[in-house]
């Protein structure tokens, strides 16, 4: 199933408790109920309690951590007339606390867990990824089976909450996409809640009863709503215990829950809608109704998704972006429970024709009847699709969290049967389901048109889901991994290191991981400060180009490759760095090298792939000009262009001056710098997972080992900034959501005896969910979505800095600049508590516990300690050096590093349009 991410949606909560609600938990004296095994596939099975609770559980002893996830079968389809918007606004609710606990997302980050939820049409889960421990997990079911029914759902947390809510609104009316899909969609569905934004209309969040969502949530959160999934390492036995402690004795509430009825007509003609905002950007979409995700079209409406949508192999990216119409395209193929729909959209510049690239859009979709989908696209889209499923079954984090939209479908194991079909699939098969939906009186573009013809597409039904999985086995289970121990002086022990005849570093660190996975990364250093002066924007040209056709492979078939060798590889450029990190399984590794030595030693650097290249650069940057974010980054990299000259490697272009640039590029110039500049003899290449160090060894030597730059490596130090007062707010026209970022620099490095208590005091400030600038900001007054801090401390210079940042609204500006002062001015006149110093000691150690036993992460790890001469040693003495932190030593760094006159702010948004609404809406009282 291929599924995307669509819409996430943080909670907050107040600590404030009122009367449990009417349904509540049985009382403990009664015995908890037993677990029933089910059925079983692929190494996961189902139980369920007498209470109606379905319980999967998929142990995976390599993996390190545990994750929980909780479903429930409530979405924005089961909302009400004047109630959009309330499952997901439920959602955020559901972290304010219990009778029996406080604030849950306060709990959640003290414990260092990672955690969200989620709210989209069919469904809401809640999910939480820890280091694996009984205590961990007795926890977190407990917390679960507690929230489930005695969540407080009180007036009070309401007030704040629902303008967190809207200005999650105001994020998503900033973004163009956002906003045409909201329109389309509403345009598509008469009366399906489908039609709906998730978020909800603004007027129903803002005006919404606090007993009708009260109501709302006794209806729908309940046991025999809800599946229970556990993933990751842990014991069957104990697991099933505890769940029977913690879950069976929720009593199986009385009240029945109805199915919802609204079916839309079959369409009779094309619908057409105009979205008309300020911007740089043009895009273009069109989208077909399709059947529910659980019927046998949906795998054939995922593949064809995918042979139109995908980039660079997609039709619609060849006929659009190719012959410079669009400068991007995408697609979104949505498997709900009810009839759903297929969307594909066009992105343009300002120069390219609209009607143009609407006119192509069409024609390739509905073109198929004349075009029929070739074995080749089916085979390739069928590798990609596959290839997700895989991958989500080999980690367990990933599988926990995605089966929920599976549940959403009417049964977990619509997951496998989803795979199983788009194995099995035809060219006929999917030529047929073309024809079906993509025609023209099925379409929704964006104005109507009326014609003499329809030629109308009826939707199937639902299937029946019961029927449809009873008895399914799936296939075999995948190959498990060893239990790995991720204690710092374990992965040193386990990690070979060496150095290449160049000069070029490595890192191996062998171990059998679940599906045989590997994760690496490589970085090359490349020229000085002088010889790579004006070449800035090539040099990331030139990174850029690097995936874009080889000496063997054009762009194109590198993607096809990919695909078949079940890899993922990405290379970026940034100053005088190349980096690059992949990801494959044993069996592929050696081609994935073979491979990466072809991409990076014998690039082919093609005109074609350049010109499209920089205009999609040129695309982004005019896309950038008025988004509120990007402005206010800009004016604080700015600020920090004081030491440098324009055209230094170290110094930050404005959009004007970037723009210049990338307009003016040459290929040639491209082609000069790669051979000036590119060689393995500054490397570092790190590799953890399951393969075969002796032949990783031998082709190394052929990838890396006999490869040096023509000219020689040598560090730009960063020069330190000096800290300078100063406020400047930037207007970002028809910008419902600002932007918000401070920077306060000061000389320090991570081997300093202060870096460690600055850790601490920036997770109390501002770097965790339970930080002053989040409780203040979010919980207590609901002005902003996200707000925090980030601390930046280099390992090789002095040129540190705390940064401030914060999401709100433009007319809420005063909100928040007295509330970053008064959380400055606090935090260094009165320092830390005892309680908070406790909470971050232990959030740092089970974050730093939680990226050890991610590979990817652990890979990247290991090639910056190579880069540094470093081993986990230094990361265990930075851990060790938190844990004896006192209070005494985190309000003396404050107090010696926290100046709140020295910030620098930057207020990017629309201020002038909300002074003008304020002037109106006083004027008509």
């Amino acid at each position: 199933m291929k599924l995307k991410p669509i819409q996430l949606a943080f909670a907050l909560a107040f600590t404030t408790v009122t009367a449990m609600p009417a349904f509540a938990a049985t009382p403990k004296a009664v015995i908890a109920a037993k677990t029933t095994a089910y059925t079983s596939v692929e190494g996961i099975t189902e139980y369920r309690l007498p209470n109606g609770l379905r319980v999967l559980l998929a142990p995976d002893a390599s993996k390190p951590t545990t994750t929980v996830n909780v479903t429930y079968l409530v979405g924005s389809r089961h909302e009400s007339y004047g109630e959009t918007g309330m499952a997901h606004l439920l959602e955020h609710m559901l972290f304010k606390g219990t009778k029996a606990r406080g604030n849950i997302m306060q709990e959640l980050s003290k414990r260092g867990m990672q955690f969200n939820g989620t709210t989209f049409y069919d469904r809401t889960n809640y999910f939480e990824t820890f280091p694996a421990s009984e205590d961990n997990l007795k926890w977190a079911l407990e917390m679960e089976a507690d929230r489930m029914v005695n969540s407080k759902v009180a007036r009070v947390d309401l007030d704040t909450e629902f303008s967190v809510v809207r200005n999650e609104m105001e994020i998503g009316e900033n973004r163009p996409f956002s906003v045409l899909w909201k329109q389309l969609s509403a345009v598509t569905f008469d009366w399906h809640n489908y039609g709906h934004s998730t978020i909800g209309a603004r007027s129903d969040v803002e005006g919404v009863k606090i007993d009708n969502l009260q109501a709302f949530y006794h209806k729908y959160y309940q046991p025999d709503n809800a599946v229970l999934m556990v993933a990751g390492k842990f014991d069957v036995q104990k697991t099933l215990a505890l769940i029977e402690k913690s879950f069976g004795v929720v009593a199986r509430p009385a009240r029945t829950l109805s199915n919802t009825w609204t079916r839309e007509a079959t369409r009779d003609g094309t619908r057409e809608v105009t979205v008309r905002r300020v911007g740089d950007q043009q895009l273009a979409a069109v989208l077909y109704p399709t059947a529910a995700g659980s019927h046998s079209d949906a795998a054939a409406v995922a593949v064809l998704s995918d042979i139109l949508g995908s980039s660079p192999n997609g039709r619609l990216y060849k006929k659009l972006v190719e012959n410079k119409q669009a400068v991007n395209v995408n697609e979104m193929a949505f498997q709900l429970a009810e009839p759903g729909y297929v969307m594909f959209l066009a992105v343009l510049n300002k120069e390219q024709k609209i009607d143009q690239a609407k006119a192509t859009l069409i024609d390739t979709v509905e073109g198929l009847a004349k075009e029929p989908v070739t074995e080749a696209e089916l085979k390739r889209a069928k590798t990609s699709l596959l290839n997700d499923i895989e991958k989500t079954i080999n980690d367990p984090q990933r599988l926990c969290v995605a089966m929920s939209e599976s549940i959403a479908l009417g049964d977990w194991r619509l997951f496998f049967i989803e795979r199983d079909r788009i194995e099995a699939l035809t060219v006929a098969d999917v030529q047929r389901v073309a024809q079906h939906y993509l025609k023209q009186d099925n379409r929704s573009y964006g104005q109507y048109l009326p014609v003499e013809n329809p030629d109308r597409a009826e939707i199937p039904a639902t299937p029946d889901v019961a029927k449809l999985v009873d008895g399914y086995k799936g296939h075999a289970s995948v190959s498990t991994g060893e239990t790995f121990d991720t204690s710092t002086v374990n992965i040193d022990k386990r990690t070979e290191k060496l150095t290449l005849a160049n000069g070029a570093k490595v890192a191996l660190l062998s171990k059998k991981t679940r599906g045989e996975t590997v994760n690496g990364r490589l970085t090359l250093h490349m020229g000085d400060e002088q010889s790579l002066f004006g070449k800035v924007t090539v040099s990331d040209l030139t990174a850029d180009m690097l995936m874009r056709g080889s000496s063997k492979f054009s762009r194109s078939e590198l993607d096809t490759r990919l695909g078949e060798l079940k890899a993922k590889i990405s290379i970026s450029g940034k100053g005088q760095t190349l980096s690059v990190s992949f990801e494959t399984v044993r069996s592929n590794l050696p081609a994935v090298l073979d491979l990466l030595r072809d991409v990076l030693r014998a690039p082919a650097f093609p005109q074609s792939e350049f010109d499209l290249l920089v205009k999609e650069n040129l695309a982004s940057i005019e896309a950038s000009r008025n988004e509120p974010q990007s402005v206010a980054t800009r004016a604080l990299s700015a600020l920090r262009n004081a030491p440098y000259k324009n055209g230094d490697v170290r110094y930050t272009k404005s959009f004007d001056e970037s723009a210049a640039e990338y307009g003016a590029a040459k290929l040639d110039a491209v082609k000069d710098f790669y051979k000036t500049f590119y060689g393995a003899d500054h490397a570092e290449f790190s590799l953890v997972g399951d393969f075969d160090t002796a032949d990783v060894k031998t082709r190394l030597a052929s990838l890396l080992g006999d490869w040096k730059a023509a000219t020689a490596f040598k560090r730009a130090p960063d020069l330190n900034l000096t800290a300078e007062s100063q406020s400047k707010s930037i207007e970002t026209p028809d910008k419902a959501n600002a932007f918000y970022l401070a920077i306060l620099p000061f000389a320090l490095n991570d081997q300093s005896a202060d870096y460690p208590a600055l850790l601490v005091a920036n997770n109390i400030l501002g770097g965790g969910i339970k930080s002053r600038l989040f409780n203040r900001l979010r919980q207590k007054e609901g002005i902003s979505y996200g707000a925090g801090a980030s601390l930046s401390v280099p390992s090789e210079d002095q040129s540190a800095a705390v940064i401030l940042y914060a999401m709100y609204a433009p007319q809420n500006l005063e909100k928040l600049r007295n509330g970053v002062k008064e959380e400055l001015a606090l935090l260094v006149k009165d320092g830390v508590t005892a309680a908070e110093l406790a909470d971050a000691k232990q959030s740092l150690a089970q974050e730093m516990q939680i990226r050890r036993a991610q590979d990817p992460a652990l890979s990247a790890q290991l090639r910056n300690q190579l880069y540094l001469n470093r081993t986990m040693a230094f990361d265990a003495a930075i851990e060790a050096k938190i844990a004896a932190l006192t209070l005494d030593d985190v309000n003396a760094a404050i107090r010696k590093y926290v100046k709140p006159d020295s910030f620098a702010h930057f207020y990017a948004g629309d201020f002038a349009g909300a002074a003008k609404k304020a002037t109106a809406a006083a004027a008509a009282k």
